[in-house]
């Protein structure tokens, strides 16, 4: 069993957090008229808290959880899935993205995170599909650290309906997970989107999710400025990694840029 420690500033009263929630969860299915919720369900700690707050919310029978396997998904990740399910009472069903991914694949070389993005992006696809055969809105997993370190796929995995937990830390997430009494396999594993074998997340942001929420939490909700935060007893490496990759990130935190025209003006009028 793996103990976590969390500084006071990212300590959440989980108790008064989850009603917040699921009371918003509702609200996005009544205001859309769409009654139902479709998402995926990937054996870790941030898609088991919104299968149970989608639950709390909803009830389990309009809750359509999705396990997307790849042939080189660990057979742990569908086992932990699995147990999300069953502690939840959800009936999960299973779409192997495989035959989808590998005549893509055949064709062109793709590195490893080009790969994993285009896996991201055809989940995300399959799940908007069944969002439409279960008149469903797809409930998004993403957490507020992994968006402003900006560690998901553009229109993958960050693509969504509504996005239930993006203003949690990690660390919250993990908190929210012990109170709701989930499988303990998965709150304790090492956090893995399960890109190829022995990939972790904070392996590859270069960073442990205990500093990085701090150093989030403190330019974000206490506004240091971050060359201050070095006074505080922050590592400065640590520091500009976070910085560098929220500003390398910042687009996948905004809408498509548009191009606003003037109308009814002439091409000889404009000269």
């Amino acid at each position: 069993m793996t103990t976590r420690t969390y500084p006071p500033e990212l300590r959440i009263d989980a108790a008064s957090i989850v009603p917040q929630i699921t009371d918003f969860i509702t609200r996005q299915v009544e205001d859309s008229g769409i009654p139902n919720v479709v998402m995926g369900l990937s054996g870790g700690v941030d898609s088991a808290v919104v299968a149970a707050l989608c639950v709390r919310a909803l009830g389990t029978e309009r809750v359509h959880p999705f396990v997307l396997p790849y042939s080189s998904s660990s057979e742990e990740s569908g086992l932990d899935a699995e147990a999300v399910a069953i502690a939840l009472n959800l009936r999960v069903q299973s779409v192997d993205i495989s035959p989808l991914a590998d005549p893509y694949f055949l064709e062109r070389s793709t590195d490893p995170v080009r790969k994993g993005n285009v896996l991201a992006r055809l989940r995300m696809t399959v799940l908007f599909d069944q969002a439409r055969a279960h008149d469903a809105l797809v409930a998004g997993t993403g957490n507020k650290t992994e968006m402003y370190l900006g560690y998901c796929t553009w229109y993958g995995d960050s693509a969504c309906s509504f996005a239930p937990i993006a203003d949690l830390y990690k660390s919250q997430v993990w908190q929210l997970a012990e109170y709701l009494d989930l499988p303990q396999r998965v709150i304790d594993k090492v956090p893995t989107a399960d890109l190829w074998p022995g990939q972790t997340d904070e392996g590859e942001l270069g960073i442990e999710y205990a500093d990085a929420d701090r150093i989030l939490h403190a330019i974000l909700e206490r506004h240091v400025a971050p060359d201050r935060l070095t006074d505080e007893g922050f590592d400065d490496t640590r520091v500009e990694r976070v910085v560098d990759t929220m500003q390398r990130t910042e687009f996948k935190r905004q809408l498509p840029s548009v191009a606003y025209v003037q109308r009814g003006i002439t091409s000889s009028q404009a000269t």
